[in-house]
């Protein structure tokens, strides 16, 4: 028998997205499908073959073994507590337990926590680098699509030490127009978007204080672009090496590390498009030579491996399934 998840938000890409990979799930199935909005109407479906989006019920949380949350960040911590209360487990792909501090999610955010109390149980779900930890959680905080892009090629680098103390992490990040979510804006429209290529949140982007935190420094330099595509993520880190190390030694490194992961490639040669990637749970690595520093591409979809895929890599973990199943 089928285990059963609930999806609020789903109408929402990422919610979308779990919708598309629960389908074809051998071991879940979303038999709550809502809103995070209470009181609404339904909400029609939007193609033929999509179910009905409820309205937000409470007690649904009590028929389902996990819960993913695709919800706006504050609204997710209410809920997440009912789901937790009742003896669920929770994916909160929101920003709402991703920083550790109530007062930096304050500064960052704009208003206070929702719900710090929960803020230390809460784990990071980066699940390459926090597998047995999710394995054991009640509440993951989904990582970003931006950091995961950033976090997975980085985070070995630094635990081998074999950058620069001392330098800046640059980040040179770029994403599809589906990464500010399905609420329409100026920024987003097609207008605005094709043909058109540009930075934005320079020095001030929601992400880098999560990117900060999970690598352990102030040093990063994060630098968000936006594509005109719809989906995908692409991250290039300019890194200075310590004394003594080369990019090989480093692409060995990032080798060693994720040799036998499912969802994580390092290539030997050349470097990885977003076409290598896009509709896949995969983020793609490569490791180049360049003057005094070492350049590192990684690419990733950010509906998938940068949210709704790697949300479910970790509720598999969490409910004892396959750690791929419904990835492939």
């Amino acid at each position: 028998m089928k285990k059963k998840v609930a999806i609020v938000g789903a109408s929402g890409y990422t919610g979308r997205e779990l919708l598309r990979l629960l389908a074809q799930h051998p071991f879940l199935q979303a038999t709550a499908v809502m809103t995070a909005r209470a009181g609404t109407q339904p909400e029609p479906p939007a193609f033929p073959n999509d179910p009905v989006i409820a309205a937000y019920d409470e007690q649904a949380l009590r028929t389902v073994d996990g819960v993913f949350l695709c919800t706006p960040h504050g609204a997710a911590s209410e809920i997440a507590k009912a789901a937790l209360a009742a003896g669920r487990k929770v994916v909160d792909l929101s920003a709402d337990f991703r920083l550790r501090s109530p007062e930096r999610y304050a500064a960052v955010y704009g208003a206070p926590h929702p719900a710090p109390e929960l803020l230390t149980e809460a784990i990071y779900g980066l699940t390459e680098h926090a597998r047995a930890a999710v394995t054991a959680a009640r509440l993951v905080a989904n990582p970003g699509c931006y950091p995961t892009s950033v976090l997975l090629p980085l985070l070995p680098l630094l635990q081998a030490g074999l950058l620069d103390p001392h330098a800046p992490i640059v980040s040179d990040s770029k994403s599809g127009t589906s990464g500010a979510g399905k609420n329409p804006s100026e920024r987003t429209h097609f207008g605005n978007v094709h043909e058109n290529f540009c930075a934005y949140g320079i020095g001030n982007h929601r992400h880098q204080p999560e990117i900060c935190q999970q690598a352990g420094t102030e040093r990063v330099v994060f630098v968000p672009h936006l594509l005109p595509t719809f989906r995908g993520i692409l991250s290039t880190l300019y890194l200075t090496p310590a004394t003594g190390t080369t990019a090989e030694r480093m692409r060995s490194c990032l080798q060693e590390r994720y040799g036998h992961e499912a969802f994580v490639q390092v290539y030997a040669k050349g470097a990885p498009e977003l076409r290598c990637v896009q509709m896949s749970n995969q983020c793609h690595i490569a490791v180049h030579a360049c003057g005094p520093v070492a350049v590192v591409v990684s690419v990733l979809d950010n509906l998938l491996k940068g949210a709704s895929g790697q949300a479910l890599q970790n509720m598999n973990l969490m409910l004892g399934l396959p750690e791929g199943a419904g990835l492939s």
